[in-house]
């Protein structure tokens, strides 16, 4: 299916660009709003919201500041000038709205994937009463005092370079070690997933694998931080379902460990519905991996079974 290109204004007067796919408006059953993850895009969404097309779901995937579409005459993995965190999460909340407004009987769910997945555990703490459910694929495991020292590093070297300084320093903190498991790696980028042409299509594209800014870093290590503060995470809608999904060879979720605490921190966080599914051998981009679609399978049952009777 051809997804619709659509644009919408924030809160601050940017300008947000993504797309939707819709098979049928008149009997749409629930609507799945895509966070995509960091140095990637909304359309690479494409197969997974055909399968979601497929069984009466309506999509919306808009790019984030700095990413994609939304990037464009801009600057690359960077968000704002200033509280990019929580601009990114407002952009998310304007995407729901839009599509609530759309299809306003339609339940929301939201899916996000690895840095959208934080995006998404932040957007439940403030607007959780808005969703019917969440899903989290590849959400990353706690920096710790390493997140700490990075997010200090962040802050001295925008101060230093300025915030829109693509940082090859924190690039190479960050994700410099991800390929060790994967020797000897074809590409810098093994750790997404075993299909090698899916690795491909991700080095080929353009709009992925950029080395994002000094600015950005301060934002996205600050809300690692924040998603991982047990007085923020008990903020979570206890009523909200949250299904857990990652691979158990993703170095970002350190290969499972990281995914298992965020789980069991949800459930310590008064999270009733909590469900984790880790694959073996997976790595981190799961809807891109080479059991996708059993991954898809998974998700949409899981879906299908907390829509309301009616959807």
């Amino acid at each position: 299916m051809q997804p619709q290109p659509f644009d919408l204004t924030a809160p601050d007067g940017t300008t947000l660009r993504g797309r939707r796919w819709v098979a049928d408006e008149a009997s749409t059953r629930a609507v799945v709003v895509i966070a995509h993850g960091m140095a990637e895009h909304g359309e690479r969404y494409a197969r997974f919201a055909d399968a979601l097309t497929g069984a009466g779901f309506a999509v919306y995937a808009a790019d984030h500041r700095g990413h994609g579409r939304t990037a464009e005459g801009g600057t690359l993995g960077y968000f704002a000038e200033s509280d990019g965190w929580n601009r990114v999460t407002d952009d998310i909340d304007t995407v729901v709205t839009h599509a609530s407004a759309e299809h306003p009987n339609a339940p929301i769910v939201l899916f996000g994937h690895s840095m959208g997945s934080l995006l998404a555990r932040t957007y439940a703490v403030r607007h959780g009463e808005r969703l019917t459910a969440l899903v989290l694929s590849g959400t990353p495991a706690d920096a710790g005092t390493l997140g700490l020292v990075g997010s200090k590093v962040a802050a001295a070297e925008a101060r230093l370079r300025g915030a829109k300084h693509p940082s090859k320093l924190l690039d190479k903190l960050s994700f410099g070690a991800f390929n060790k498991a994967f020797k000897p790696a074809r590409t810098d980028f093994d750790w997404l997933s075993r299909d090698d042409a899916e690795v491909d299509a991700y080095v080929a594209d353009d709009k992925c694998g950029f080395i994002a800014t000094a600015g950005f870093y301060v934002d996205m290590l600050g809300g690692l931080r924040l998603v991982n503060t047990p007085s923020f995470v008990a903020a979570t809608p206890a009523k909200l379902p949250i299904l857990v999904v990652s691979g158990d060879a993703d170095p970002a979720g350190g290969d499972g460990r990281g995914v298992e605490a965020a789980a069991a921190m949800l459930r310590e966080g008064g999270v009733e519905d909590v469900t984790l599914m880790l694959y073996p051998g997976a790595r981190h981009e799961l809807l891109n991996e080479t059991n996708r679609d059993d991954v898809t399978a998974h998700v949409l049952a899981w879906i299908e079974a907390r829509l309301p009777h009616d959807a």
